[in-house]
């Protein structure tokens, strides 16, 4: 898929979402990389074969403080790469696609893994 059509599958995800959330994705930016980096790979614990779909790099607005201001912007990304290998076509990757922008942003709410486990959005 090129670049341009995955980057716009990400925007319609976020745009999905409902108001109330949008509004309070303060001080985020949703970005597309092809894959993930070694940084980025060795900041998870994963499984031998598990694959980084996406990653939320910040503070989630649970730990904001009043003193928190003036921070470089959180970072979601989301990986077009590995995403488009585990799918085997355009609908599987625009299911996958709004799957991983949620997942992410739930992190970005406070939300960890083990409890979007236990909700069934895993």
């Amino acid at each position: 898929m090129e670049n341009e059509k995955f980057e716009q599958l990400v925007v319609r995800a976020i745009e999905s979402l409902p108001e109330e959330f949008r509004e309070r994705m303060d001080n985020v930016d949703v970005v597309v990389a092809d894959a993930p980096t070694l940084k980025q790979l060795s900041k998870m614990e994963r499984k031998r074969g598990e694959t980084l779909l996406g990653l939320y790099e910040g503070v989630p607005l649970t730990e904001r403080t009043h003193g928190y201001g003036f921070i470089v912007p959180d970072i979601i990304t989301i990986f077009q790469r590995p995403i488009e290998e585990m799918c085997k076509n355009d609908t599987e990757i625009i299911a996958e696609v709004q799957k991983v922008v949620r997942h992410e942003i739930a992190h970005h709410f406070g939300i960890s893994d083990d409890r979007l486990h236990e909700l069934g959005q895993y």
